[in-house]
């Protein structure tokens, strides 16, 4: 019945931790569906919308010019891609459980390991889908050639990275504002619809109208995902570094406020809500 909690070590503590990222991963991508094929499916799904739909908007404005010479649809997939990859990761990240949440009285669960299980599990989910489509694409639509795969892959972690960050900015604040959270948050992601740059090209844009986007990390990923991806496409205006930098201050800020509410927030403050 009553059981005494031995001290582990360093090492012991992290495998705990990891245990733990692990199970929540788990239950974060199984907590909307409980079949994983579903689910993904509907991930799967929901991408070709948006590729479908950026596609035929290309299409309708005679937009299809303006594009970086190669494969169109794999210039459109690139964006929806990083896009996706972002909003996605967001979105996970503000549904976590967090400070005020119930589960946080089930020691030794914390917001660390409810926060990377679930940007973990936006990550598995985008990734499975992106390999599915482009799998599908190539073999029977057209072959898929990127010029620098492992760098256009490692844009597309940072852009997951600053979804995370941003949505932890979000969790933090939502303790103390629920529904400032969900509207800024909802606001954030419509925003980004079109100040992603995910239907321009940064080397094409007058001064003006990129400055516009400049201040986007997601803008600067898939500007530079596609110099990867094209052989033919340098970017100029945009960098690596920025979002990286970006995204590691908004995570060490959101980190930051959600310690500081973890030590003086109640379960109350969640009666009624």
């Amino acid at each position: 019945m009553f059981r005494t909690r031995q001290q582990r070590g360093t090492m012991g503590k992290a495998l705990e931790m990891l245990e733990l990222i692990y199970h929540s991963t788990v239950r974060e991508v199984r907590k909307k569906h409980g079949n994983a094929i579903l689910g993904l499916a509907l991930n799967i799904v929901q991408s070709v919308i948006f590729i479908a739909g950026l596609y035929g908007m290309f299409i309708l404005f005679g937009m299809r010019g303006s594009g970086i010479r190669g494969d169109f649809m794999l210039y459109v997939m690139s964006g929806i891609f990083m896009f996706m990859s972002h909003t996605k990761a967001m979105g996970a990240v503000v549904a976590a459980e967090g400070s005020t949440s119930a589960m946080m009285n089930h020691a030794p669960l914390n917001s660390v390991v409810t926060i990377t299980a679930a940007a973990i599990a936006a990550l598995y989910l985008q990734m499975l889908s992106l390999f599915a489509i482009l799998f599908t694409y190539h073999t029977l639509v057209n072959p898929v050639v990127i010029d620098q795969p492992m760098r256009a892959l490692g844009m597309l972690i940072i852009s997951w990275g600053s979804g995370v960050g941003v949505g932890i900015i979000f969790l933090s604040l939502k303790a103390w504002s629920p529904d400032f959270t969900r509207v800024g948050s909802q606001i954030y992601a419509r925003v980004n619809m079109i100040a992603s740059g995910k239907m321009f090209v940064a080397n094409t844009m007058p001064g003006y109208m990129l400055a516009m986007f400049d201040w986007n990390p997601l803008f600067h990923c898939i500007d530079q995902s596609r110099g990867f991806i094209f052989l033919n496409y340098t970017p100029r205006f945009t960098s690596v570094s920025y979002p990286i930098y970006v995204t590691l201050g908004l995570i060490v800020v959101g980190m930051m406020i959600e310690f500081y509410t973890r030590n003086r927030a109640s379960i109350s403050w969640n009666a009624g809500r």
